[in-house]
């Protein structure tokens, strides 16, 4: 089940959420090609790692002479200090193509209602808060599961945020959805509530399945903890008072082709 547009239309133009993926874009642009000095584009020096930000002391780690790892030692002269401004580095970091195009794709169809509606300046506060709140979700269960080494990257954690807002605020929006059925793909039309729902109980089930770690290169708990943090913000912001402020109509119903 693979999302790839709403038909939910804003009412103002998403100019935070422009800028942020400009932003991860550059950056991750910067990284793969090596564009700035060893030191800044060196992924490890700028991912969060659960240890570091707890310790403020980097942990390196130890290669044999077949490159095999054998160790981590600490090393105070590696990237950022303090340590915990990596939780806002690795928010605009990425490990790979298929990593930021995943993330980019899921800010796109759904950040620019929930920046919509709470407005500019408080879009990038919802958006940073949730971001680290995902951080501190992924290193409680690091330390839980004995994981504190393994360098994290990614935006996923604050759009996570970004879903559970949209959850709440626009769970009957209509999502157009690629959804493989063996051998053939179609393309469905879906309310947020299922689309979402079904988002984050496979992240449930990955934690569950990884016992709490990692799994495959992915941060359960971080998702986890900024998609509840979106919804408790909408919750705590007020669902009604935020629809009420809404410019012009912005949910399309498909069986009667109109807004609504």
């Amino acid at each position: 089940m693979i999302p790839i547009k709403d038909k939910n239309e804003a009412a103002t133009v998403p100019y935070v959420m422009y800028f942020i993926m400009a932003l991860n874009i550059i950056v991750y642009i910067i990284d793969s090609t090596g564009a700035a000095n060893e030191y800044f584009s060196r992924l490890w020096n700028w991912a969060m790692v659960p240890a570091g930000v707890i310790s403020d002391i980097r942990p390196v780690p130890v290669l044999d002479n077949l490159g095999h790892l054998v160790g981590y030692q600490n090393n105070p002269a590696i990237g950022p200090h303090p340590q915990w401004i990596t939780i806002f580095t690795s928010m605009f970091m990425h490990g790979g193509f298929l990593h930021i195009a995943g993330n980019m794709l899921y800010l796109w169809i759904f950040g620019n209602n929930i920046e919509d509606k709470l407005g500019h300046f408080k879009f990038l506060i919802f958006y940073l808060v949730c971001g680290v709140v995902a951080a501190l979700s992924h290193i409680l269960v690091a330390s839980v599961t004995g994981n504190m080494m393994t360098p994290t990257v990614g935006a996923s954690g604050a759009i996570a945020g970004v879903l559970g807002a949209y959850l709440i605020l626009f769970p009957q929006a209509k999502i157009r959805t690629i959804l493989p059925i063996f051998f053939f793909v179609t393309f469905v039309d879906l309310p947020a509530l299922i689309v979402l729902g079904f988002w984050f109980l496979a992240q449930l089930s990955g934690i569950m399945s990884c016992g709490g770690q990692v799994g495959g290169g992915v941060a359960y708990g971080a998702h986890i903890g900024g998609f509840l943090m979106g919804m408790l913000w909408i919750h705590l912001a007020g669902k009604d008072k935020l629809l009420r402020n809404r410019k012009r109509s912005t949910i399309y119903d498909s069986e009667t082709d109109t807004w609504i």
